[in-house]
């Protein structure tokens, strides 16, 4: 057995520290952009939106410094623990929290507000590597692919609850790492499928969908019979079962986007499959995002020279829009280069959880990978407006104390499970 070195910043990977401050950098610098129409230009200025994120990176370091302190075993033995409590603080925001853009989601203490759905997916991603590295936890085993749902899926409902559809949706992306641990393929096909006849039924209506979604599945099953793949005599009901099932969902699509969503959510997916144009209105942030970005050209406006960022036309442009910020003052080629420092952030967490000597650890860092790609490919996708606004914040980019110390403890638990790999305990 090998003792832990007492030098705390031993064995870290100086890459993805590298990675993580250039994009922090970046982000911040983009901030400074964004926010300067304020009034205030002074870098020191605290009473502005990048000041005051200035703060909060400064007490990253805080935050950095206590979490590479802790010993590995500490994020896994305490990891039910810390996951309760996220759950209770979750549950609390009925009680306690503070109503900010309809979505009671924070907490008010004054000074501040904080977001504990941001600090929840560290907590929830702890807790499903705990719960899957044991040896016993076997994902082909029904019993353990449901306890691995429930884990995910109460602090969505949680979270749905506020209501907060887009940070839910983060948590969702996790069936992703159960797949990668076991988890039957058949479980994201059947995800990736209701996805697809849900925008299917809402581009082209109930009937025409019901009629090429039958067509296709009719085909699919007279050519499994035809390579004697499958018997449609024996196999009648399977295939009855799957028309019945596919058929109620079709059907049931209108129902859930007409009395389930909430009208700007209607209104963003309209616009987003092209049934409305509403440039004014509910689609005006896109609209001016996409003016924005394409207004930068192949080089960019320039730092501090992008007139539409200056003249405020996009608004919530410092949280979920900054990246039109990048796009107009950095332009294609800083585009570019800024979304392959994110690749490369991404792909650089997979391979240290590949090279993981343990189970828990391997499976968090997958969780961290996943947790980040899904940020940046749902906030990159809304502000070109291929994705329906829904609140996702661009990690170390967008303004906010609680997403950016979210993603800080999140990427660096990982890197203290990383630096620890070598240790036997």
């Amino acid at each position: 057995m090998r003792k832990r070195k007492s030098n705390i910043f031993a064995g870290i990977d100086p890459v993805l520290v590298l990675l993580f401050l250039a994009l922090i950098f970046f982000g911040w610098v983009n901030i400074y952009a964004a926010s300067i129409t304020e009034g205030g230009t002074e870098i020191f200025d605290f009473s502005t939106l990048h000041g005051k994120q200035l703060q909060w990176i400064a007490l990253s370091g805080v935050l950095i410094l206590i979490t590479i302190s802790l010993d590995s075993k500490f994020y896994e033995n305490f990891s039910g623990i810390i996951y309760i409590i996220a759950l209770i603080a979750l549950a609390g925001l009925f009680l306690f929290g503070n109503n900010i853009n309809g979505a009671t989601s924070w907490y008010n203490f004054g000074f501040s507000s904080i977001q504990p759905s941001e600090f929840a997916k560290a907590a929830t991603a702890l807790a499903l590597a705990n719960f899957l590295s044991t040896p016993t936890n076997d994902l082909k085993n029904f019993n353990t692919q449901l306890r691995a749902f429930i884990i995910v899926l109460l602090p969505t409902i949680l979270i749905v609850l506020q209501p907060d559809a887009g940070s839910a949706l983060i948590y969702l992306s996790l069936v992703f790492v159960l797949y990668r641990e076991g988890l039957p393929a058949y479980y994201i096909g059947i995800g990736l499928l209701a996805i697809l006849l849900f925008v299917l039924t809402l581009a082209l209506g109930l009937k025409v969908s019901l009629i090429i979604v039958l067509t296709l599945i009719t085909g699919f099953f007279l050519y499994l019979a035809r390579t004697n793949n499958a018997n449609l005599r024996r196999d009648w009901l399977k295939f009855l079962g799957t028309y019945l099932a596919i058929g109620l969902f079709i059907f049931s699509v209108n129902y859930v986007f007409n009395n389930v969503f909430e009208q700007r959510h209607r209104d963003r997916f309209a616009i987003v499959l092209g049934k409305t144009s509403d440039t004014q209105g509910i689609g005006y942030n896109t609209n001016q995002s996409m003016i924005t970005i394409g207004s930068g050209g192949w080089t960019g406006k320039g730092f501090l020279e992008g007139d539409r960022t200056q003249g405020n036309f996009v608004p919530e442009q410092p949280t979920d829009y900054i990246f039109s910020t990048v796009g107009e003052e950095w332009g294609f080629l800083g585009s570019t280069a800024i979304i392959l420092i994110f690749v490369a952030f991404i792909i650089r967490i997979i391979q240290l959880a590949e090279r993981q000597k343990s189970d828990f650890s391997r499976i968090f860092g997958y969780a961290t990978a996943t947790i980040f790609f899904f940020h940046f490919m749902i906030n990159i996708g809304m502000v070109i407006g291929l994705i329906p606004t829904i609140g996702i914040p661009l990690p170390f980019f967008s303004y906010g104390g609680s997403s950016l110390w979210g993603f800080t403890l999140l990427l660096f638990i990982f890197i203290r499970l990383d630096a620890d790999r070598t240790y036997v305990w």
